[in-house]
C-alpha cells in the first residue's frame, strides 16, 4: 500500500472563451433558444413525422375532445354571495336519504341534527353554501323540487335495482330543465358474493349512464356502521358537492324564484278568534334565486295558487358565509346550520318581532338546562296577565313586617285619613319599597329566612316564583301573617321603631332603585338600531348575542323609554323654574347665540345661492368681496397656469407613449395568437360580467333595491296577505314551500306528445293535471293533428306519435316544457307520467275542426241528376252548401246545384254517373269545437296533514262510471245480429241475334247449354257373376296379391345391395382421389427441385456484378 503512487488528479474540463462554438453559445444564450429547439436543428430526423396518419389521427382527436368541452358561454349573473347551491335528495321509500342528510351535516357542521323537516342549510366552504331538502315519494313534491333543483342526489338500492321513481324523477327532470345528477348506490352490503357485486355495480352504473349521460358519477356507500354511513365515503361525497360547479338553467336564470325555509303567521289573533276560517296574513322567508324581484309583484305557491305579495324586504343572512363574518358572535352550531323547521335556527330578528328557537327538538336534549332557557321558556308559558298577578301578589314594605296585599294598602290609607294623617303621595314622598337585591342581602345579614315578592319585579317570572313560593308556604304562614296583622297595636315600642326605620331616606332609595332596574333593563333601541358606525356585539338576558353592522343612516338621539335622573327637583319652586327658563325662545339668550346676530354670520357665510328654476346666482355681501379679490389674483396667475399646464401635456404623453410600448413588448412575448371566436365570446361574456357588478358595487343595498329590485342571494321577506287559513292550520314542514314569480294569466296552446312508457291511450276530453311553468293545474286537452292543408283535426285519442294538444290555462313562455298525469293521489307501480311536451304557441283563436258526415237519400233520378233530400232542414241550410262536394257510398262523386222548395231542406244535385235508388249520399263538413276553459290548480298544500298526496281533481267518465257502478248502454247498430241474405234472382242474359252472328263458335250462347242426364239406352249395365265365376275371380285376386308382395320384397332386397355398391364405389373414388393427390405432390416436388438445380447451376456460370 506504500509503494503505491498517490492517484493524480484529472484535468478538468476548459471552456472555450473564444473561437466559433464559443460565439454559437455566446449567439444561443442572447436569443434565448431552448434547449429542445436547439436538439431539433441538430438531428432533423429524429423529431420528424414518421406516420402522417397516425398524425391526423392525433390531431383530429385532440381536436374533439376540445370540441366536446364547448359549451355556448352564458354571461355569468350570480352574485359576489351566490345563494346556498339546493341538493334535493331523491330516492323511493326505505332507502337511506335522511340517513345520508344527517351524515353529510355532522361531515360539514360536527352537529347532530334527528328529523329532516324543511329545508336544512349549511356552510360547506368559504364561499359555498348547501340547502338539503328531502324529496318524499309524492309527485307533487317530485315536480316540484325538480324546478329549483342545483344538484340532485339520486339513491338507488343496490338489492332491488331501479326502481319506478327514479325514471319518473328522471323524467320530470328532462322537461323542466336538466340540474346536475349524481347517483348513490346503498345496500350494497347486502351482497355476500363479491362477483355479483361487481356485475350489479357494472350493470347499474351503464344503466345509469344511459339515463343521465355517459360518464355521469355514480357513489358507491358500502355499508353502515352504527347506524351511520362510514365517514371517509361521506366525506368524498361532501368533497364532490362542494368542488361542484354548475351550468345555469335557463327556466331558474329567467325567473325570480324562493325556496322558503321559514313560515311566520302574522294575522291579527282578535280575528282569528272571531272568525277561525278567516284568511291568513303570512311572512315567508327564503333565499332569493335565479333573477331580480321586484317589489309589489304576483307570486305562484304550487299547491296553493297565485297571490299578490304585500311587501318584501331584505334581512340579515342568517347563514353567512365565513368571509363575510367580521367578527364572530354566534357559536359554532348557529354559525354554520339554520334550519328552523327544524328546530335549528337560533334568534331571528324580523321587522315586527323577535324569534327565539329554542333546542327542545333538538337531539342533544340530555344537556342541562341554563337559568336563561327555563327564564324564556317561563316567559312563553305565562297564561296570566301582569295586572292579575300585580292583584294577587302580596308586597312587604320592610325587613320582618307582614307581606300586604293591595286592598289592605288601601284600608291602611283610609285608617290614616281618618286618624288626620295625611298620606304619603300628598306630602311628596313616592312610596316606592327597595329593590330585590338589597333584601337579599338585608336576609344574609339577618339571617331570617322570610319570603318576600319583590317590589320592582325585573320580569314576570319573579312575579311567578313569589306565587309559587307562596304556595309552598302552606297555610300556617297565612295564619300567621293574620295574627301578626290583628296584633298590630299589641307590638312593642322597639318593633315599632324598627318599622318605621323604612321611612329614612326614602326619596333616595326610590331613586336608586329605579335607576338599578334602568340599567338591568336592556335598551331596546339599542338593540334594534345599533348605537354607532361601528359593528357592535350586544348581550341580551346573558344568553345570546348577536351582531349588528354599521347602518347608513344612525338613528341618533336619546332613547325615550328611559329617563335617568340625577336627583329628585321641586319643579313648584321658582328658582327651578328661571334655571330652564332661557332654554326656550321666549327666554333671554347671550349676544352670540341671539337669533338676529346668528342670521347675520348665516349670510355672511352662506349667502350665495343659485336658483334651480331661472338659473340666476345671488352672492351675499361676504361672497361679492371674495369675488373681487378673486379677479384681481387671477390675471397674475393665469399666465404661470398656461407653463405648467404645456409641461404637465408634455409628460403626460410621454408617460403614455412609454406604457403603449410596454404593453406592446408584453403582448408579442406572451401572446400565443391562437385565440378563436369561442375564446374571443368568452372573453366578451366575461367583460359583460364584470359590468354587471360594477354598476352597482359601491351603492349600499337599500338604494339598490329600488334601482334593480332584491337580487340573487339576499335572504328576503315576503309578506302575502289573502292566503286560506288551510295552509297555516295544515302546514307541513316536510313539504316544499316554493314561491315563484309570475305574469297575468290568459289562456295558451301547447305541443303534447304521449309518453312511450305509459300503458294508456289518453283520450280527448278527460281532465289531465299539467306541470307548467311553476304551476299544477288540472285542465280538459284537446288532441289534434295538422292535416297538409295546415287545418287542425280533432283526434279522439292519442296515438303512440306526436300529437298537438290545446289547453286553457295560463300564459307560458314559448319553449317550455311541461309534463301530464292523470293523477296525483297515492301511488302507483305502473308508470305515472301519462304525456310530455313543449309550448309551442300561445293563440286564443286556435280553431279545431272535427270531422262531420250528413246523409241524405235520393227520392227522383233523371239520368245524372237526382233529387235529395233528408240531408238538411231548411233552404236556408242548403243554399250555404251551394256548391260542395257530395258522393255516394259506392264512390259516385256530385255536387250541390240549387235548393228545392218542397219538401223541406232538399236540393237537385248532379253526379258523374247515374245513382241508384238504393245509394247513400253523403256530405264531408268540418265542425269547429271550442276549448273547454277549465283551469283548476292542484292546491296539496291545503290538505290535512298525512293526506297532502291524496289530491284528487275532476274524475274522468271512466272514473265515475265505474264508482257509480253505472255500466255503458250498447249501441244497438253496434251489435252483432244474424246476417240474413236475401236470395236475389237475376234475370236471363239475353244477347241479340245479330251479336250472335258475330260471335265466334266457340263463345255461342248455344254452347253453354248445359248436358242433360245420359238416357238410359246409353248407361252401361250391371254384370252379375256365376258362383265358378266368384271364385276364379277369387283366386285370381290371391295370386296378385302373392305376386305383389314377393316382388315389393325382391324389389327392397335390390335397393339394399344397390346402396351397399353406392358406398363402395364412393370409397374407392375417395381412395383414387388421394392417390392422384399424393402423386401430383411428388410430381410437383421433383419438379421443383429440379427447376431450383437448374437456377442454381446457371447461376454459378454467370458473371458476378459489382
Amino acid at each position: 500500500m506504500e509503494g503505491k503512487e498517490p492517484k493524480k488528479e484529472q484535468k478538468r474540463h476548459q471552456q472555450k472563451h473564444s473561437g466559433p462554438k464559443a460565439e454559437r453559445k455566446k449567439i444561443r444564450k442572447q436569443l434565448g433558444t431552448p434547449a429542445g429547439d436547439d436538439e431539433r436543428k441538430r438531428n432533423p430526423k429524429a423529431f420528424a413525422v414518421q406516420s402522417a396518419v397516425r398524425m391526423a389521427k392525433t390531431f383530429h382527436r385532440a381536436q374533439d375532445l376540445k370540441a366536446k368541452k364547448h359549451h355556448i358561454p352564458l354571461v355569468d349573473r350570480t352574485p359576489l354571495e351566490p345563494p346556498p347551491i339546493v341538493v334535493v335528495v331523491v330516492g323511493p321509500p326505505k332507502v337511506g336519504k335522511s340517513t345520508l342528510i344527517r351524515c353529510l351535516i355532522k361531515n360539514f357542521t360536527r352537529q347532530k341534527l334527528g328529523d329532516i323537516c324543511g329545508p336544512v342549510t349549511i356552510v360547506s366552504g368559504k364561499k359555498r353554501r348547501l340547502t338539503f331538502i328531502e324529496c318524499s315519494n309524492d309527485i307533487n313534491t317530485m315536480i316540484d323540487l325538480a324546478k329549483v333543483a342545483d344538484l340532485v342526489l339520486m339513491f338507488i338500492d343496490a338489492s332491488f335495482v331501479f326502481e319506478m321513481e327514479t325514471f319518473e324523477f328522471l323524467n320530470i327532470c328532462q322537461v323542466h330543465g336538466f340540474p346536475r345528477i349524481m347517483g348513490v348506490l346503498t345496500h350494497l352490503d347486502s351482497f355476500r358474493n363479491n362477483k355479483a357485486l361487481r356485475k350489479t355495480k357494472k350493470r347499474l352504473k351503464h344503466r345509469f349512464w344511459t339515463e343521465v349521460y355517459q360518464g355521469a358519477k355514480l357513489f358507491y356507500l358500502s355499508g353502515m356502521v352504527y347506524g351511520e354511513y362510514q365517514t371517509q365515503e361521506v366525506k368524498n361525497l361532501g368533497r364532490f358537492i362542494s368542488v361542484m360547479k354548475f351550468r345555469p338553467l335557463v327556466w331558474q336564470q329567467s325567473h325570480p324564484y324562493v325556496v322558503a325555509d321559514r313560515m311566520e303567521d302574522l294575522t291579527d289573533p282578535e280575528m282569528v278568534r272571531v272568525d277561525p276560517k278567516c284568511d291568513r296574513t303570512v311572512s315567508l322567508y327564503g333565499y332569493l334565486r335565479g333573477t331580480y324581484l321586484k317589489n309589489k309583484g304576483q307570486v305562484h305557491i304550487p299547491g296553493v295558487g297565485d297571490f299578490a305579495v304585500a311587501d318584501i324586504s331584505f334581512m340579515p343572512d342568517p347563514c353567512t358565509l365565513p368571509e363575510a363574518q367580521k367578527k364572530r358572535a354566534l357559536n359554532e352550531k348557529e354559525r354554520l346550520l339554520y334550519a328552523p323547521m327544524a328546530g335549528v335556527g337560533g334568534v331571528v330578528y324580523d321587522k315586527d318581532a323577535v324569534y327565539i328557537d329554542l333546542p327542545g327538538g333538538h337531539v342533544n336534549q340530555e344537556q342541562e338546562v341554563c337559568p336563561t332557557t327555563e327564564l324564556v321558556q317561563s316567559l312563553i308559558g305565562t297564561h296570566t296577565t301582569l295586572d292579575a298577578k300585580m292583584a294577587a301578589g302580596k308586597v312587604s314594605l320592610f325587613t320582618g313586617a307582614a307581606a300586604l296585599t293591595p286592598g289592605e294598602v288601601e284600608e291602611e290609607e283610609e285608617e290614616e285619613e281618618e286618624n288626620g294623617i295625611e298620606p304619603k303621595e300628598k306630602q311628596g314622598i313616592k312610596t316606592i319599597p327597595p329593590v330585590k337585591r338589597q333584601k337579599m342581602e338585608e336576609r344574609k345579614v339577618e339571617k331570617e329566612p322570610v319570603v318576600e315578592v319583590p317590589a320592582f319585579a325585573d320580569s314576570d317570572d319573579e312575579l311567578e316564583m313569589s306565587e309559587e313560593e307562596e304556595g309552598e308556604g302552606g297555610e300556617g304562614r297565612v295564619m300567621e301573617r293574620k295574627v301578626i296583622r290583628r296584633g298590630k297595636k299589641m307590638k312593642k315600642t322597639v318593633q315599632w321603631k324598627r318599622a318605621l326605620r323604612w321611612k329614612e331616606g326614602l326619596q333616595q332609595k326610590a331613586s336608586e332603585a329605579f335607576l338599578r332596574q334602568q340599567r338591568a333593563a336592556p335598551n331596546l333601541r339599542k338593540l334594534v338600531y345599533g348605537t354607532g358606525n361601528v359593528s357592535v356585539s350586544v348581550r341580551i338576558l346573558y344568553f345570546f348575542a348577536v351582531n349588528f353592522t354599521d347602518k347608513k343612516h344612525r338613528a341618533d338621539g336619546v332613547d325615550c323609554s328611559r329617563f335617568d335622573p340625577d336627583a329628585a327637583r321641586n319643579w313648584d319652586l321658582e328658582e327651578m323654574l328661571d334655571s330652564i327658563r332661557d332654554c326656550f325662545v321666549t327666554g333671554k339668550w347671550e349676544d352670540d347665540q341671539d337669533a338676529a346676530t346668528l342670521q347675520k354670520e348665516d349670510e355672511e357665510l352662506y349667502g350665495d345661492f343659485e336658483d334651480l328654476e331661472t338659473g340666476a346666482v345671488h352672492k351675499g355681501k361676504a361672497g361679492k368681496q371674495k369675488d373681487q379679490a378673486e379677479e384681481e389674483s387671477d390675471d397674475d396667475d393665469d399666465e404661470e397656469e398656461e407653463k405648467l399646464m404645456v409641461d404637465d401635456e408634455t409628460q403626460k404623453n410621454k408617460r403614455l407613449e412609454k406604457k403603449r410600448r410596454l404593453k406592446e413588448c408584453f403582448d408579442t412575448e406572451y401572446d400565443d395568437g391562437d385565440a378563436t371566436y369561442f375564446d374571443d365570446l368568452k372573453e366578451e361574456m366575461q367583460k359583460q360580467a364584470e359590468l354587471n357588478r360594477a354598476e352597482f358595487e359601491e351603492v349600499d343595498d337599500e338604494t339598490r333595491v329600488q334601482y334593480e329590485g332584491f337580487r340573487p342571494g339576499m335572504y328576503v321577506r315576503l309578506e302575502i296577505p289573502s292566503l286560506p287559513c288551510e295552509f297555516v292550520t295544515k302546514f307541513d314542514p316536510h313539504y316544499p314551500i316554493i314561491l315563484g314569480a309570475l305574469g297575468a294569466s290568459e289562456g295558451n296552446v301547447g305541443y303534447l306528445q304521449k309518453h312511450r312508457w305509459h300503458n294508456r291511450i289518453l283520450k280527448t276530453r278527460d281532465p289531465l293535471i299539467l306541470s307548467l311553468g311553476w304551476r299544477r293545474f288540472q285542465t280538459i286537452p284537446l288532441y289534434h293533428i295538422e292535416d297538409h292543408c295546415g287545418r287542425h283535426r280533432l283526434l279522439k285519442y292519442t296515438q303512440h306519435m306526436h300529437c298537438g294538444a290545446t289547453i286553457w290555462g295560463p300564459i307560458t313562455p314559448q319553449g317550455t316544457g311541461f309534463l301530464a298525469v292523470q293523477s296525483v293521489a297515492g301511488t302507483k307501480t305502473s308508470f305515472r307520467i301519462a304525456a310530455t311536451g313543449v309550448v309551442l304557441d300561445l293563440d286564443k283563436s286556435v280553431t279545431i275542426v272535427k270531422k262531420l258526415k250528413l246523409i241524405g237519400y235520393p227520392y227522383k233520378i233523371y239520368k245524372n241528376t237526382s233529387f235529395i233530400k233528408g240531408m238538411f232542414n231548411t233552404v236556408l241550410e242548403v243554399v250555404k252548401f251551394e256548391g260542395a262536394s257530395i258522393r255516394t257510398v259506392s264512390g259516385v262523386r256530385g255536387q250541390i246545384k240549387k235548393a228545392l222548395s218542397t219538401p223541406a231542406g232538399a236540393y237537385r244535385a248532379t253526379f258523374e254517373d247515374r245513382l241508384l235508388m238504393s245509394d247513400i249520399v253523403f256530405l264531408r263538413s268540418w265542425y269547429p269545437v271550442s276549448v273547454p276553459q277549465l283551469y283548476n290548480p292542484v292546491t296539496s298544500l291545503l290538505m290535512p296533514a298525512g293526506q297532502k298526496d291524496n289530491w284528487s281533481g275532476m274524475r274522468t267518465v271512466g272514473q265515475l262510471k265505474h264508482d257509480l257502478g253505472v255500466r255503458n248502454k250498447p249501441n244497438t247498430d253496434s251489435l252483432y245480429k244474424p246476417v240474413v241474405r236475401v236470395q236475389h234472382h237475376f234475370n236471363k242474359l239475353h244477347i241479340p241475334r245479330e251479336l250472335q252472328k258475330a260471335l265466334p263458335f266457340k263463345s255461342k250462347p248455344k254452347q253453354d247449354q248445359p248436358k242433360g242426364k245420359t238416357p238410359k239406352d246409353l248407361q252401361r249395365p250391371a254384370v252379375i257373376r256365376e258362383p265358378h265365376e266368384r271364385k276364379v275371380a277369387a283366386l285370381l285376386n290371391a295370386l296378385i296379391l302373392v305376386h305383389n308382395y314377393k316382388s315389393k320384397k325382391a324389389h327392397t332386397v335390390q335397393h339394399a345391395k344397390h346402396k351397399d355398391f353406392l358406398r363402395q364405389r364412393s370409397k374407392a373414388e375417395e381412395d383414387k382421389l388421394k392417390r392422384q393427390k399424393e402423386a401430383k405432390k411428388k410430381l410437383y416436388r421433383m419438379m421443383g427441385q429440379k427447376e431450383k438445380k437448374s437456377q442454381r447451376s446457371s447461376l454459378k456460370g454467370a458473371p458476378q456484378d459489382d
